[in-house]
């Protein structure tokens, strides 16, 4: 069971989503009213991988005096307020790209201008916690992990860095971003480790070496979507890349959900919300889907308070 003195090391581990990533959000939005803590004071490393890597790069930020910048429900806004935009497909953009067929389906400039609203010009190096996101390198085939602690990615712009996270095959193009001397095309980390809670335990076992550690992994709402075999056995190539994006993401949290329950046993725990009522895309960002998803948010921290509670030791 999880220790109540202050021994314990707390991680965050923060899924993938795309617009998805409003319910984490949520989720930690009340940790921090409930608590009276900003999230930076609640754990000791955050990861996250695409829009949780978003998120874990904006929760870790502190000014010079160590108080956060950006509030959980700050980053709740960004979603209310801002996903129509980075989600937003013009008809002239479906016309051309065959929606997403032979291009990305969603233009990177909107989601750049977010990023460097919230961010600004900070640089890792200025997390005030450690923060890792994930990415893979298509240029180099390579997992790549952005960590602030990292000398190599210090100088890295956060905006850089969640633009990287986030950039999901087929919804946005690929980030290009340099560090020691190495030129590097990344996607999002989601393609290999949507969730990525295994290699937040193995970067708190190597952050915090004989320390005991706790870790709490959010998710952005179970996949409930059937695919049926008739369905399913018509498909050309181009329906398959969405759907096989899906499952990947999917299977991957899950795999990672039943390792980390092996590893921490009750030191571990898992917030997944079942989308009853919420779309599962990723891109769906009109007001009724936001209004669903903040719905299901609420609905899954009310039964689990007493959880959460537990997990810091109330």
């Amino acid at each position: 069971m999880i220790k109540r003195d202050g021994s314990v090391k707390r991680v965050l581990s923060i899924d993938g989503g795309g617009i998805r990533g409003i319910i984490p959000a949520m989720v930690i939005a009340h940790l921090e009213r409930q608590t009276g803590k900003p999230a930076c004071e609640l754990f000791d490393l955050i990861v996250g991988t695409s829009t949780g890597g978003i998120l874990a790069l904006g929760l870790s930020m502190q000014d010079g005096t160590g108080q956060p910048l950006l509030a959980a429900k700050r980053m709740v806004a960004l979603y209310e307020r801002h996903g129509a935009e980075i989600f937003e497909q013009s008809l002239w953009r479906k016309l051309r790209t065959v929606g997403g067929i032979f291009e990305e389906a969603y233009s990177h400039e909107a989601l750049e201008a977010v990023l460097k609203h919230y961010f600004g010009d900070r640089t890792l190096s200025e997390c005030g916690i450690p923060a890792m996101v994930t990415s893979y390198d298509i240029q180099n085939r390579r997992t790549v992990f952005m960590k602030s602690w990292h000398a190599d990615h210090a100088a890295l712009l956060c905006s850089d860095a969640a633009r990287a996270t986030s950039a999901a095959p087929t919804y946005f193009e690929p980030a290009n971003l340099q560090w020691a001397e190495e030129s590097r095309t990344l996607i999002d980390g989601g393609v290999y480790m949507n969730s990525p809670a295994v290699s937040a335990y193995a970067e708190a076992r190597k952050l915090f070496p004989n320390q005991p550690i706790a870790m709490l992994s959010l998710g952005t709402g179970e996949l409930t979507r059937p695919i049926p075999y008739e369905e399913a056995r018509t498909w050309g190539s181009a329906l398959w890349v969405m759907s096989v994006l899906d499952c990947m993401f999917d299977g991957a949290a899950k795999a990672a959900d039943h390792q980390m329950q092996l590893f921490l046993g009750e030191d571990y725990q898992r917030l997944q919300a079942t989308l009853t009522y919420a779309s599962d895309d990723m891109d769906d960002a009109s007001k009724g889907n936001i209004r669903n998803l903040k719905q299901t948010a609420r609905e899954m921290i009310a039964k689990t308070e007493d959880e959460l509670a537990r997990f810091f030791g109330a």
